[in-house]
């Protein structure tokens, strides 16, 4: 029987030795966390995804062409989030759009503000407004509450990573994902349903964010939520597998119809993906 098409939302690509990492990375993956492409379209075909949104590992810094490698390979199946210096050139950014981004990704953990703020982030900001590109956010706690006001200043689309990975002993309440929530009822922002084990304290099923991942469907709606695994899974403390982390999606979205629409109708809309 025909499988219907799903996205993963969220993963990364390591691409051996023919693509060095950056001498100046903030982490060194172990061997056991990397995978190629190749690896991952096997992972995405064990478990029914028929396509993915490659996000730029950060041990490459602003090295893309592994990624775009991979999306090269596979045509159709995978689009990108690029890492790129502030001070990219329209050009470079329109050859990227034509090899298949979708988007840049900045981190707000990693580095603060410093991405998203001087003239070269200012010309950025407008550039991805102005080409209809996504502003990924990597960050936690309370990184979005210091930065809101130059999103909403800049009027990009933003997409945030792991539902803003909350501390989840500081409730729905805190700063930080009331930030969040506030993004999403702003209708110009997504949120990915990724990684809840980098935010939960209980561990596997991961039911303690649970009433996180509720409140940004809520927020954002249906229209605006995608689902990633976070694949391979880099910089973890415990071991971390695919179905486990896929079996979330069945207890967030228990209506089929919903679960259609956050694994395809709203990925595919927005990153451009077909059948």
């Amino acid at each position: 029987m025909k499988q219907s098409p799903a996205v993963d939302a969220h993963a990364h690509i390591f691409c051996g030795p023919e693509h060095p990492m950056s001498p100046h990375r903030l982490y060194t993956p172990h061997s056991t966390e990397m995978g190629t492409a190749d690896q991952f379209c096997a992972v995405l075909d064990a478990h029914g995804f028929s396509h993915a949104l490659l996000v730029g590992a950060g041990p490459y810094r602003t090295d893309n062409s592994g990624m775009l490698a991979a999306i090269a390979a596979f045509p159709g199946r995978f689009k990108g989030i690029a890492l790129v210096e502030p001070d990219i050139d329209e050009h470079e950014m329109k050859s990227f759009v034509e090899h298949g981004i979708v988007g840049i990704r900045v981190n707000l953990s990693g580095f603060g503000l410093s991405q998203i703020t001087g003239a070269a982030a200012d010309r950025l900001l407008a550039m991805l407004k102005e080409m209809g590109l996504f502003l990924q956010i990597i960050c936690q706690k309370d990184d979005l509450v210091t930065a809101m006001p130059i999103l909403r200043r800049s009027g990009v689309k933003v997409m945030v990573d792991h539902f803003g990975r909350p501390d989840i002993s500081q409730g729905i309440a805190q700063q930080g994902f009331q930030a969040l929530l506030e993004l999403g009822r702003s209708g110009n922002a997504i949120v990915k349903l990724s990684g809840p084990f980098r935010s939960s304290v209980a561990g596997f099923p991961y039911k303690d964010v649970d009433q996180f991942v509720s409140s940004a469907m809520d927020a954002f709606t249906l229209d605006r939520c995608v689902w990633g695994s976070d694949w391979p899974f880099v910089d973890m403390h415990q071991r971390i597998d695919y179905g486990p982390t896929a079996s979330c999606i069945a207890r967030w979205l228990p209506d089929v119809e919903d679960r259609q629409k956050v694994l395809w109708d709203t990925p595919a809309r927005l990153f451009g993906f077909t059948a």
